[in-house]
């Protein structure tokens, strides 16, 4: 199952669309890491500052969202049950990303919010327009609109509402085009983002492959669509509460709404685990699972945030929050997901042709297993001590956690460069 429905989506799509994206996000996560080694004293101030705005684009757009594209162009083909549209528009989508985050990131860390973050956001637009045209041209002619492929597409208009906001606020910067500042509109954007695009994305896609890797029999479209209600009626309330300017304790509507949705996934999953067919579970999928329990981490903490805003400063509980979901719940189920879809795009590259008239090795060969293993531990031990380096404000626990977790982007970055780059031993295949 693993195998056919990962190949339909390589013949599908070129690998010379979907590889530069897993390189370009690994490297960004790299240089987050390096961005927060030198600078972890930011962590311990209001979170409205230039490297830590510098470190969170760096995260949400260079890692989380280009490994995203990345994987969806090979991914998105095998829910719709069709094609990718277009070639060309999965490459610009690459392009204009891959210039425009660096330009944006480089103006948030120099906090000159002028030509050059304008001409980044824009680029950045560019590339959700071209990803956004081509996933919409792709369900209009395809076999299947199913739960999975609604999560993806809907996530994919928050996430053009997302960046078309923070275009406005960095133009706002310099022109009054807003009624407010560029910092009152902040929560907003960041929400746009982590709950309309990366939760329903990452829930779609999610949903669909973990079963598919632990080949589970469970299956079940009408918890998932009521996940995708919950979600979407918790977003756009809090959009309608925001502009009302209501009572902080009305929040908890929308929180209690995304809560239920992200306990009925973890259910999803927890059925879908209990269910399957095979009894061995990877390590790759123990760290996918991790990630969906990880997901009710940043949730626990906004509850926080709004007891604690009428009587305490909250500032170090939005920097906690911001960090759980982007070095917590969204990296965690990268690090196991690269190693179950990237080793099949690069195996089908390199082998494909040759199968058969030799031996190949399995997919999951393509990478170090024990290093994969070392990864996960570190990343775990990094991120409880940078967690707790945050809360207690202590720049000793913030320089050992950076520690961490900058060892944990070299592991990877050694991983997935070690698939990327790898070859066949052509004499091993006599016959070729």
């Amino acid at each position: 199952m693993i195998v056919a429905g990962t190949n339909s989506a390589i013949k599908n799509t070129s690998y010379k669309v979907v590889l530069p994206f897993y390189g370009y996000a690994a490297l960004s996560f790299l240089i987050a890491t390096i961005l927060i080694l030198t600078n972890t004293t930011a962590f311990t101030q209001h979170y409205f500052n230039p490297p830590t705005l510098a470190i969170t684009h760096t995260m949400a757009l260079g890692w989380g969202t280009m490994i995203i594209l990345g994987a969806s162009h090979q991914l998105f083909p095998v829910m719709i049950e069709g094609k990718l549209h277009s070639n060309l528009l999965a490459y610009l989508s690459f392009v204009f990303a891959a210039i425009g985050i660096p330009l944006l990131v480089f103006a948030f860390y120099e906090f000159n919010m002028g030509v050059v973050a304008m001409i980044g956001a824009i680029l950045i637009n560019l590339s959700v327009i071209s990803y956004l045209a081509n996933l919409w041209l792709s369900i209009y002619h395809s076999k299947s609109r199913n739960v999975h492929a609604v999560f993806a597409f809907t996530s994919v208009l928050y996430l053009f509402m997302t960046t078309l906001l923070g275009l406005l606020l960095v133009w706002n910067f310099s022109t009054n085009v807003l009624s407010q500042s560029s910092i009152d509109f902040l929560s907003l954007h960041a929400h746009l983002g982590i709950i309309g695009w990366f939760l329903l994305m990452i829930i779609g896609v999610g949903s669909r492959l973990i079963p598919m890797f632990l080949i589970s029999k469970y299956e079940n479209q009408k918890r998932l669509w009521l996940v995708y209600v919950l979600i979407n009626l918790g977003l756009i309330s809090f959009i309608i509460m925001f502009f009302l300017s209501v009572k902080v304790e009305l929040y908890f509507i929308p929180i209690v709404l995304i809560g239920l949705s992200v306990i009925l996934f973890g259910n999803h999953i927890y059925w879908s685990y209990t269910k399957r067919i095979r009894k061995k579970v990877d390590e790759q999928v123990k760290i996918s699972i991790l990630s969906v329990a990880l997901t009710i981490v940043p949730v626990i903490v906004l509850i926080a945030i709004i007891i604690m805003f009428a009587t305490v400063s909250s500032s170090q509980l939005v920097m906690l929050y911001g960090f759980t979901i982007f070095f917590g719940w969204i990296t965690t189920i990268i690090l196991g997901m690269t190693f179950k879809t990237l080793p099949f795009i690069v195996w089908n590259r390199v082998y494909s042709r040759i199968a058969g008239l030799g031996k190949t090795p399995n997919p999951k060969e393509l990478f170090n297993n024990k290093i994969f293993i070392m990864n996960g531990v570190v990343y775990l031990v990094g991120f409880i001590i940078f967690g707790l380096g945050i809360v207690l404000t202590n720049v000793l626990l913030l320089n050992i956690g950076a520690v961490f977790l900058l060892i944990t982007a070299v592991l990877y970055n050694f991983n997935v460069f070690k698939i990327l780059f790898h070859k066949a031993k052509l004499n091993e295949y006599k016959n070729k």
